[in-house]
């Protein structure tokens, strides 16, 4: 909870122009000024696992402040600690809406489905999809006039805690925290 509170205060300290720059958005646009893609990677290594994630995006900005967009998820893991190593893959789809509230700031609500693959306590390999319903809000700092950065922090309203060893998830809490960087073509 701390590091939400220090997160929320230090997204409130930035200074920045809003979501899509301070340009204003034309009467009429084209749909190449609407669209923006972009998205995360992630990749890790350890002695216990690999860890390698792709999720990019593609949006349409509806209005100057409404978007709207796909997030498409995929995740591949190797587990060394047992014997022979295991590797999984993960994949979802995650439809979104971001309404952009002043200047960075902006709310985000997004549904998730996830079919994800996790390894038991008994070394199995075992295939579950999840849905979660996801709201929160983040910020975006334009890096020049169609690409910038973005974090966002969420809360997983389908979150459950596991009961027993043979209960799972795939999230370890209901916050989610996610960052990237986003580009329009």
């Amino acid at each position: 909870m701390k590091k939400l509170i220090l997160l929320i205060i230090f997204l409130g300290s930035l200074t920045a122009y809003g979501q899509w720059g301070d340009e204003e958005m034309d009467q009429k646009p084209s749909i190449k000024d609407r669209i923006f893609t972009g998205g995360g990677f992630g990749l890790s290594f350890s002695s216990n696992y690999d860890f390698f994630s792709l999720s990019p995006i593609i949006g349409y900005r509806v209005t100057q402040r409404l978007a709207t967009g796909v997030n498409i998820i995929y995740r591949h893991t190797t587990y060394k600690f047992v014997t022979p190593k295991i590797s999984t893959n993960d994949w979802g789809l995650s439809p979104f809406v971001r309404y952009q509230v002043h200047g960075p700031i902006f709310l985000h609500a997004e549904y998730e489905y996830l079919n994800n693959q996790y390894v038991t306590y008994s070394s199995q390999s075992v295939r579950k999809s999840f849905n979660s319903i996801m709201a929160g809000g983040g910020i975006f700092q334009p890096i020049g006039r169609r690409a910038g950065f973005f974090a966002i922090a969420l809360y997983n309203f389908s979150y459950r805690n596991p009961t027993s060893a043979a209960d799972y998830y795939p999230y370890s809490s209901p916050i989610v925290l996610r960052a990237g960087v986003t580009a329009g073509f």
